[in-house]
């Protein structure tokens, strides 16, 4: 049996708000949005030129989900080095959530911000996956 994961699903309270972080802040591009006269808007968000290995689909309506301190739940996205962490932690002014700070590999160099919804969305760099894993780790970083 050969598997693939391909989406993760998120209830949102205002679509369009979460588009604009989404494509903002994390570098996604809509690639699909759907109307339904009768149900919850849908979109579909992925990494430029990768709409078909993986998406995140944004449902409209949903109730907003703050998160309690203390849970760690957050969607993961790897940059190229501490200095672009640095500047998503910047630009997110009141978003931010967790400030930049280093932790032991696997973890690496990461901040986060929280969607409008309040999700956590951390940003990273020296993780072992994405983009940077291969400087960081001849780097040492």
């Amino acid at each position: 049996m050969r598997l693939a994961f391909t989406h993760i699903a998120l209830h949102v309270a205002d679509l369009d708000r979460s588009i604009q972080f989404y494509e903002d802040y994390c570098g996604l591009e809509t690639v699909h949005l759907r109307d339904e006269p009768q149900g919850a808007n849908v979109a579909w968000l992925a990494e430029p030129g990768k709409g078909d290995q993986f998406v995140v689909v944004l449902i409209d309506k949903g109730a907003p989900q703050p998160q309690p301190d203390g849970d760690f739940s957050h969607l993961g996205f790897a940059l190229e080095s501490k200095q672009a962490v640095d500047d998503v932690a910047a630009r997110g002014g009141d978003l931010l959530a967790w400030p930049p700070r280093q932790a032991p590999y696997p973890v690496g160099y990461y901040c986060a911000l929280k969607d409008p919804d309040g999700r956590f969305v951390e940003f990273s760099y020296g993780q072992p996956l994405g983009p940077g894993a291969e400087l960081a780790e001849s780097t040492g970083d």
